[in-house]
């Protein structure tokens, strides 16, 4: 026998290792499921081969399906050429099977596109039974309308409030016809968000964004970006941005696949997904601010983080960034290919901003897309659909002053540029039809002990992009265009307290009214409102009508209600009235309709029709009398609700109208009429509710009748037990003559 220590064997011939070959035994693969066919690849000789497979290798290793060109072969014709396929051999079956989901349909590039299938497929697709077989048809399941709300009867709209944990939708219309819509507690972890349209609902959450919608609010989508923070959708709502202050990071055994991050993509903050399909489609760092100790520096680290980071057309055709200081890249959709393979280098730029399109754009790009054929094209008298433009600044760099840049794309043509002098800062807005832009520039003086203010105002609808410049004096604090129309507000203010307010200051303000006189085709003043407190302007959707807020001040919350189109019945002739308004006139129509108060207001927006306005104080700015407000358009309180933990209130977005222009004339032709039938419903509305208020006296004095009979019952039997007579009440009127006086009529 064999010498022991500690009980063992010392000998191997005495161990048995059967159970632990058994458990780490290697089982051979058997047949090629590992082994996939890649058919759609570059057709090249055998000098390129090298570059191909490497490339390759890139692309599947970033959609998380990493193979070595080792492990590829591409077979040969005898000419020396590639056939146009090769074979990709991985490790394991479910290695192959990831890569076939994540890969198929890959556009490698312009002209070719993988189709991948199993090696062992392929005999299985060539021993098909020849017969064909009726496939059994699947049970139809109607899917819920995305835009279902739009098709309610009384054509109310819809708006979301967000308090403590409970998130509410809720249908906003008539006193009786308001009511809540749905209701769902511990529906987001941060905050809800509504698509540009009102498709969809978007709430934020620990794993990622998920996006909800039709009429019972079925998930819709998933988006697994784990402690995301923003985001922010396409115009169209084909697109969705998301980011999180912590990088990304891939852990060991983390799902992979094309609507999950992959190595490649750790690091990054920002992430760009396609909605429909839920795909990733690449991923971004965080943007970097300017380099050097400056101002502006400064300026940034103080507003956190620019959002969005990402800024899309107006099509959704491209997203652009910008590189502070160096460049602008723009990127093409689906692919988020860098467009021309190069970004747009720009010496010391600062901003940019997209040209919104307009309806006469959409429409244009509407009727172009359905004509058929160079013939009909050649045809069509209609215009081609305006090029998408953007328009960026740069500051002044040593001898070289700052300038502003109108650029087409895709053919990256400078469209328009104007230099300007002594610029501490610029900001850049867009009329939301794309017809105007203004850049509001900041100067100093030659000491720079002093700011003052200049609106340069570029007309993009008419030839070489006319610019006109209003100076001002004082600073701009708030600009804002009407919507569809020509005119802008701004809110100026000359206070010495305004770079430093105090906790209780009240920074005064001046507000003013521009409007564009087509005569001249100059911009000119409507109208001054001196001596204010408001710092913010919000204009109605459908213009004439805009709001004054103290917003964020602790000592003031006024709310003024102004009609910039008092004195006009036809507010679609407001242009030629403008047109043949005398000078004394001029501005005459601006007449104030109300003012209110909402103490500690935080958040000011208009619904989509433009007939109701919506003030709030939400928790997350602070905690006194937190809640919300809606009023109409002339600041007559409609609600009022004061809700602690209330943090949010978001009205939901309307898409486009879909009539057509003469459908829209002949409603207003014919507006009489249909006004009718709306004025039956409010004198039914209103009988309604004097009905409900007549019942509600009836039934609380017939409770108080029966309170008192039932008191004085008590009081007669206690009493009776006591051997008390029963009083007799006696009501005594008494007569005061409090003043008298004596008029002497003279004749």
């Amino acid at each position: 026998m064999s010498p022991v220590a500690n009980g063992l064997p010392l000998e191997d011939d005495d161990l048995d290792y059967a159970d632990i070959e058994e458990k780490y035994q290697v089982k051979p693969i058997e047949g090629f499921e590992n082994v996939l066919v890649v058919d759609g690849v570059p057709i090249i000789d055998q000098s390129k081969l090298d570059r191909l497979l490497n490339k390759i290798s890139k692309d599947f290793s970033r959609k998380g399906a990493p193979i070595k060109p080792d492990a590829m072969s591409m077979p040969w014709d005898t000419s020396g050429k590639g056939k146009g396929y090769l074979f990709m051999e991985f490790k394991d079956t479910d290695e192959a099977t990831f890569a076939l989901t994540a890969m198929q349909g890959f556009q490698f590039d312009a002209k070719h596109t993988f189709i991948i299938n199993r090696f062992s497929d392929i005999e299985r697709y060539t021993n098909m039974n020849p017969t064909y077989v009726d496939p059994e048809p699947e049970e139809y399941k109607p899917r819920e309308h995305l835009r279902a709300w739009l098709g309610d009867a009384q054509g109310r709209d819809q708006y979301v409030t967000y308090r403590g944990d409970d998130v509410q939708i809720h249908w906003h219309g008539k006193p009786s016809t308001t009511e809540v819509a749905y209701e769902r507690a511990n529906w987001t972890d941060l905050y809800v968000a509504w698509s540009p349209l009102g498709t969809l609902l978007a709430t934020l959450h620990r794993q990622g964004v998920r996006l909800w919608g039709g009429s019972t609010w079925q998930p819709l989508q998933r988006f697994a970006h784990p402690l995301v923070k923003l985001i922010d959708f396409s115009p169209c709502e084909q697109y969705l941005v998301t980011w999180s202050h912590e990088p990304i990071v891939v852990p060991d055994g983390a799902l992979q696949g094309p609507q999950y991050f992959s190595p490649e993509d750790e690091g990054n903050c920002i992430a760009v997904w396609e909605i429909k399909s839920g795909n990733l489609l690449r991923t971004f760092p965080a943007v970097n601010a300017l380099p050097g100790p400056s101002a502006m520096d400064d300026a940034q680290k103080k507003q956190g983080v620019p959002w969005p980071a990402l800024k899309w057309s107006g099509d959704d055709k491209y997203v652009a960034r910008v590189t502070p200081g160096q460049q602008i890249s723009v990127y093409e959709l689906p692919s988020m290919g860098l467009l021309g393979k190069k970004s747009v280098k720009i010496e010391g730029v600062v901003d940019f901003e997209w040209c919104p399109l307009g309806d006469k754009d959409r429409d244009e790009g509407d009727k172009t897309a359905t004509i058929k054929g160079a013939s009909a094209a050649a045809k069509s008298p209609k215009k081609l659909p305006k090029e998408n433009m953007l328009v960026f600044w740069t500051p002044e760099v040593q001898n070289q002053p700052a300038r502003v840049t109108l650029m087409s794309f895709p053919n990256r043509t400078v469209l328009r540029q104007k230099n300007l002098f002594n610029v501490t800062d610029c900001k850049l807005y867009w009329q939301n039809q794309g017809d105007f832009l203004c850049v509001r520039v900041d100067r100093h003086t030659k000491t720079k002990k002093s700011i003052f203010c200049n609106l340069e105002i570029f007309r993009v609808r008419e030839k070489d992009f006319p610019v006109e410049v209003v100076e001002l004096k004082d600073t701009v604090t708030d600009f804002s265009w009407e919507p569809r129309g020509e005119r802008f507000a701004i809110v100026s203010s000359s206070d010495p307290n305004l770079g430093n307010p105090g906790p209780v200051a009240t920074i005064k303000t001046d507000v003013s009214f521009y409007q564009l006189e087509r005569g001249k085709g100059d911009f000119k003043l409507l109208k001054t409102l001196p001596n204010r407190s408001s710092n913010t302007i919000r204009w109605s959707p459908r213009g004439r009508h805009a709001v004054l807020a103290t917003v964020g001040s602790t000592s003031k919350s006024e709310l003024e209600f102004w009609d910039l189109d008092f004195n006009l019945e036809d507010v679609g002739g407001r242009k030629d009235a403008s047109q043949s308004a005398s000078k004394e006139e001029w501005g005459s129509g601006i007449q104030l309709l109300g003012t209110a108060d909402h103490y500690g207001v935080t958040d000011v927006e208009w619904d989509p029709s433009g007939r109701y306005l919506s003030t709030s104080a939400s928790a997350w700015r602070h905690t006194l009398e937190n809640g919300y407000a809606i009023w109409d358009f002339k600041g007559q309180e409609l609600e009022k609700h004061i809700l602690d933990r209330f943090k949010q209130f978001v009205w939901r977005p309307r898409p486009r109208t879909l009539l057509t222009k003469e459908q829209q004339r002949a409603i207003r032709k014919n507006l009489r009429e249909y006004s009718r039938t709306f004025d039956e419903e409010d004198v039914a509305e209103e009988g309604k509710v004097s009905a409900e208020l007549i019942a509600q006296r009836k039934r609380l004095v017939d409770e108080w009748n029966a309170w008192r009979a039932r008191c004085k019952r008590e009081m007669s039997g206690s009493r009776a037990e006591e051997g008390e007579e029963e009083q007799e009440e006696v009501a005594e009127w008494i007569d005061e003559v409090i003043e008298q006086m004596e008029e002497e009529i003279v004749e």
